[in-house]
C-alpha cells in the first residue's frame, strides 16, 4: 500500500496503535480526531510524531475540505464507544457514529477515491453469540427481560421451548441483531460503508469486527469505557472490581496491538481478500477469567472480584467469535493471550 493513509480517531486507543504500526511500516499518516471530552482530557502524551494531526470532527462538512488532499488508504476508527449512560446518549452515538461516517463518505465519493477504506467494526453488532438448542438446533434466543435479569435469570432460553442453551462461536455471516444504540450505530456504520464500496469503483472495504479489545491507552473513568479498564481502575483505586451479573458471561478479550496488526493486514489486502472479520483471539473467556487474572497481576494485596448480580439491560450474555476467516484471507492470528496481556495491562498507562 503507497500513498498517505488517513486514520480517523487516530488519537484514541485503538488508532493511536494503528497509527504506531503504519509509521514503524513506512507509511505516510495523517490523522483527524476531535479529542471528545468523554475520551480525552488533554492531548494525549502517547502519540507518535511522525504522523500529521488535524484536530477537527468528522462530524463536521469542513472537516474533509482539505485532510483528504493526497490521501490513499482509510482508516476509520472514529466513533463513539459503549453502552453509554442510558438513551439520552442516542443523539450523540448518531451523530458521532452514522453522521460522522456519512460525511467523510461523502467527501471520499466527491474525490473519486478509489482505495482501501477499513472500518473499526464491532461485534456488538451480533447482539447475542451463537447459541444450540438440543431439540431445536441453532437458534437466536430473544432479548433477556428485565424480570429475568431482577431474578438472576441470566442465561438465555430456546425461544420455542424454553430450554437451557450451549453457547457456541458467532461467525460473520450470522444475522445482524443490534441490542443498544451503541450495537444500532455500528450496523448503520457497516451498511453506510458497504453502499460507498459498491457505488464507488476501485474501493476495497473490509470491516473489522472488533471483540473485546484491552491494553496500554485504554481511556478510564468513563461510562465508555471498556469492563478491562473499569476493573484496572477500581483496583489502582483498591477497590474490588465489581463483576455484574454472576461473572459467567462469556467474551473473547483481544489485546490492541493484535487489533491494530489486523487494520494493517487489511488495509494491504487484495480485492479478493475484502470483506467483514471478526476480530479476536479465538480464544473466549469469562469475565470472571479476566478480573482474577487482572486481580492476581496487580499484586498480593489486590482485592479480589466481587461478584454483584447488577446488570446492563443493554449488555448479552455470551458472544465469542470464531476467527477463522480472519485467518485464512487475512493471515491474522493473535498473538498475546490473556495471561500475558493482563500482567502487563495491570501497570499499563491508561488514558
Amino acid at each position: 500500500m503507497a500513498g498517505r493513509v488517513l486514520v480517523t480517531g487516530g488519537e484514541g486507543f485503538i488508532g493511536s496503535h494503528v497509527v504506531d504500526l503504519l509509521i514503524e511500516a513506512g507509511r505516510e499518516v495523517r490523522v483527524v480526531d476531535c479529542l471528545h471530552p468523554a475520551a480525552h482530557k488533554t492531548r494525549p502524551a502517547y502519540l507518535n510524531p511522525a504522523a500529521e494531526y488535524v484536530t477537527a470532527d468528522v462530524e463536521n462538512r469542513s472537516t474533509f475540505d482539505t485532510v483528504l488532499d493526497g490521501v490513499e488508504a482509510v482508516c476509520h476508527q472514529a466513533a463513539m464507544v459503549g453502552l453509554g449512560k442510558d438513551f439520552g446518549d442516542a443523539q450523540d452515538y448518531v451523530a458521532a457514529n452514522c453522521l460522522g461516517t456519512a460525511r467523510l463518505l461523502s467527501a471520499l465519493a466527491a474525490r473519486e477515491f478509489s482505495g482501501p477504506l477499513v472500518l473499526a467494526g464491532s461485534m456488538v453488532v451480533y447482539g447475542e453469540g451463537g447459541y444450540e438448542c438440543v431439540r431445536h438446533g441453532a437458534v437466536r434466543p430473544d432479548a433477556r427481560s428485565r424480570e429475568d435479569l431482577l431474578a438472576g435469570n441470566f442465561e438465555p432460553r430456546c425461544p420455542t421451548c424454553g430450554d437451557s442453551l450451549k453457547p457456541h462461536s458467532i461467525t460473520e455471516d450470522a444475522p445482524l441483531d443490534p441490542r443498544s444504540v451503541y450495537a444500532a450505530s455500528k450496523v448503520h456504520q457497516e451498511h453506510l460503508c458497504g453502499l460507498f464500496a459498491r457505488e464507488c469503483e476501485g474501493v476495497r472495504y473490509s470491516a473489522l469486527r472488533y471483540h473485546n479489545v484491552y491494553g496500554p491507552r485504554m481511556p478510564r473513568d468513563t461510562p465508555y469505557a471498556g469492563v478491562a479498564s473499569i476493573f484496572r481502575s477500581s483496583l489502582a483505586a483498591g477497590e474490588a472490581p465489581a463483576v455484574f451479573e454472576d461473572g459467567g458471561q462469556i467474551r473473547d478479550f483481544v489485546h490492541v496491538r493484535d487489533v491494530a496488526r489486523a487494520n494493517l493486514l487489511a488495509l494491504d489486502a487484495g480485492a479478493g481478500q475484502a470483506g467483514v472479520y471478526n476480530v479476536a483471539s479465538g480464544r473466549p473467556r469469562t469475565i470472571m477469567d479476566m478480573a482474577e487474572l487482572l486481580a492476581g497481576a496487580a499484586g498480593p494485596e489486590a482485592p479480589s472480584p466481587r461478584v454483584t448480580g447488577e446488570f446492563r439491560l443493554g449488555d448479552v450474555r455470551h458472544v465469542f467469535a470464531d476467527a477463522g476467516r480472519a485467518r485464512d484471507r487475512l493471515g491474522f492470528a493473535a498473538t498475546i493471550d490473556l495471561e500475558t496481556g493482563m500482567e502487563e495491562f495491570a501497570t499499563a498507562e491508561l488514558r
